[in-house]
């Protein structure tokens, strides 16, 4: 049932890409996620969760994480990046994307790119026999060969019939450390990425996670499965 729980946070991440634009309250953007995701038979796996408010995480700009929907709008020449989690039949799915809200600036779209790139980049470690530090030392290389930061405060995680499942992934790192990666585990990877400085600091809202230096951030995540021929991404439509 992982792999329906998957689908839906896929399917949800891809309809909001349809619906951000300048204008846009990150409010609406949590009501069209939540209409999707009960439509299709899930529930939002966020909301309620160690007391989080909302279904989504909507972060914009020099947000790294965990931004609250508001009524706040976008603007043109944001990024905002989407954190969205579905519960289906008692398993977990978790994915993220940042998107370009109408035209931006060459160091933003270099970010996005950066950022979608070092993930894909990870999952190409996650195969059964690697450790995990496969992953992050990738992610991490690709990244500041790049001129930028990955987020240390955040990392990613096992993911399954809880949320948060052991191991820990980490953006950064040694090869060969860590757990070693089996067959059948799932989890899920997600750069976290700054332009400048890898510190963050959480607002007054106990949740919203923000550059220290006031730099760009973005962020991107796919649930994946181990399998013997390499990582199976279960977080894309097909």
């Amino acid at each position: 049932m992982i792999e329906r729980a998957c689908k839906i946070v896929a399917g949800a991440l891809e309809m909001l890409a349809g619906v951000i634009r300048p204008g846009i309250r990150t409010k609406e953007l949590e009501e069209y996620a939540e209409a999707y995701i009960h439509a299709k038979g899930g529930k939002p796996a966020f909301k309620g969760y160690r007391g989080y408010p909302a279904s989504l995480c909507v972060s914009i700009n020099n947000q790294v994480v965990h931004g609250i929907p508001s009524e706040r709008r976008l603007q043109e020449g944001d990024i905002v990046s989407i954190d969205l989690g579905v519960i289906y039949e008692g398993y977990y799915g978790d994915a993220a994307r940042s998107y370009a809200v109408g035209s931006i600036g060459e160091l933003q779209r270099k970010l996005l790119e950066v950022t979608e790139k070092a993930l894909y980049i990870g999952i190409e470690k996650a195969k059964a026999g690697n450790r995990v530090g496969d992953i992050s030392s990738a992610i991490q290389t690709y990244v500041e060969s790049n001129g930028f930061s990955v987020v240390r405060a955040f990392v990613g995680h096992g993911v399954g019939k809880f949320l948060h499942e052991e191991p820990q992934v980490p953006n950064f790192g040694k090869p060969g450390k860590g757990p070693r990666l089996k067959e059948g585990m799932t989890i899920a990877i997600e750069p976290m990425v700054n332009t400048g400085l890898p510190d963050v600091m959480i607002l007054n809202d106990g949740w919203t996670a923000v550059t220290v230096d006031g730099g760009y951030s973005a962020h991107f995540e796919h649930t994946v499965v181990i399998t013997k021929n390499g990582a199976q991404i279960l977080t894309k439509l097909n």
